[in-house]
């Protein structure tokens, strides 16, 4: 068994459960890419308003607006760029004592929610998320500061995860 956290082996010396933010040798599983989808729509919805307005300003008043709308296409694109990077960062891994999720590429994070810890397992999905056929998992324990967000799983695989994991859940606390 190895300590998920620190990586270091446990007391037997087997390492086959080696977590680390760079990922070990683990089945990492990615969430959908339609993630990212939602999130560049809701970028694009963001930055439409300051788009149009800039151009009809430079149209109607100034030609030195211009400027600013290229400053605008700058920040779409730099956030097209983050959206990317941050969805495809994002992986999730079904170990058999605790379900770990690693995000992010240059302030990495590793939460790792052991089975026995977790009270409930919500599911959320809003309109835009609903039309692309994805939805977020969150698990939630006793302390609020331990619990996970795992975003943009396919409906389907949060719902058999939901189920899973709340199985999970008793066995760890009936002590089984």
């Amino acid at each position: 068994m190895t300590d998920t956290l620190t990586g270091s082996p446990g007391p037997t010396g087997d390492d086959s459960d080696h977590v680390t933010l760079r990922g070990g040798d683990l089945g990492w599983r990615p969430v959908s890419s339609a993630l990212a989808t939602v999130r560049l729509i809701v970028l694009g919805c963001v930055l439409v308003a300051p788009l149009v307005v800039s151009v009809v300003v430079a149209v109607l008043v100034t030609p030195w607006v211009w400027l600013g709308t290229l400053a605008v296409l700058l920040v779409a694109a730099w956030g097209v760029w983050i959206v990317r990077r941050q969805v495809s960062a994002i992986s999730w891994v079904e170990l058999d004592e605790e379900i770990v999720i690693r995000r992010g590429r240059l302030f990495r994070t590793l939460v790792s929610v052991p089975y026995g810890r977790l009270q409930y397992v919500d599911i959320q999905s809003g309109p835009l998320m609903r039309a692309f056929g994805i939805a977020s998992c969150e698990l939630h324990t006793a302390s609020p500061e331990s619990g996970g967000a795992l975003p943009g799983l396919p409906t389907a695989e949060a719902e058999e995860l939901r189920a899973r994991l709340a199985r999970r859940g008793e066995a760890q606390r009936a002590g089984l």
